[in-house]
């Protein structure tokens, strides 16, 4: 049995929140962990540093060649398990996965409504709703190399979860239900890394967390993950948003592309 877990998702679906929540558990810090030094214990699994290349500079077919080694590096991070963050699918691409089965113990993934991901994504981005929907639709949606991470391959949203949900070791859990009961669900997913959740630990680390205060550290002194968009990247974390954001029209097609897995996971 390998040692990553993958700390999985969709782009802007809880991802960070998630890393910062397991710092603050797990190495119990006696202020709120840096948002810009979450790699000190979660590290990105694309980023190019550990492809030795900027990442433009290698091809899909190369980094997909190099992806096994990089895993095999990861497990040797720490001594016991190592979290590695991944936007990717848990697909194969040029027949080498893009998460190595060999190297995984197991995996956290967060799901969240479609329909709020598409108003952060598209914040994030600086792009329009229509186009992050559309982006969402596709197959053969990617996050693009560049100079400091190589490429992730997406997939559509759709496909994105049911190749981590049909995983055997995924722990999936909803955003939405994290937002809702933190201590119920965080503690879930201390319970499933091996853990009784001892409770006044579990509630230092979500107050040390807390979206607020990923905000105001965000606010304070910037945040080196942020988009390219104007936006920040802690924006408001709130659910239902897409109630009063997105048109009737932009509704329906996200329904439309993603009804069945919205429906399977209680978004319709």
């Amino acid at each position: 049995m390998g040692k990553i877990v993958w700390l999985a998702s969709y782009p802007k679906s809880g991802n960070t929140w998630l890393r910062a929540f397991l710092h603050n558990y797990i190495t119990q810090p006696d202020s709120p962990h840096s948002i810009d030094k979450l790699a000190d214990f979660s590290v990105p699994e694309a980023a190019a540093a550990f492809f030795h290349k900027p990442g433009e500079a290698l091809t899909t077919e190369a980094t997909q060649r190099l992806r096994p080694q990089v895993h095999a590096h990861l497990t040797t991070l720490h001594a016991d398990l190592v979290f590695a963050k991944t936007h990717n699918a848990n697909l194969a691409i040029h027949n080498i996965p893009l998460c190595t089965p060999e190297q995984t113990a197991g995996a956290i993934y967060i799901i969240r409504d479609p329909r709020d991901a598409a108003l952060s994504y598209a914040a994030f981005l600086g792009k329009s709703v229509d186009e992050i929907i559309t982006f969402m639709a596709s197959q053969g949606a990617a996050n693009r190399a560049n100079s400091q991470q190589v490429f992730e391959y997406l997939a559509s949203w759709s496909t994105h979860i049911t190749s981590w949900a049909s995983a055997k070791t995924t722990f999936l859990v909803r955003y939405e239900d994290l937002r809702a009961d933190p201590t119920k669900h965080f503690g879930r997913i201390i319970h499933f890394l091996g853990g009784d959740p001892e409770p006044a630990r579990l509630q230092r680390a979500i107050e040390f967390s807390a979206f607020d205060e990923l905000a105001a550290q965000e606010r304070n002194n910037g945040y080196q993950a942020g988009g390219p968009g104007h936006a920040p990247f802690f924006r408001t974390g709130q659910t239902g948003q897409w109630r009063e954001h997105l048109t009737q029209a932009q509704i329906t097609r996200l329904e439309a592309d993603h009804g069945p897995v919205m429906k399977k996971y209680g978004y319709l």
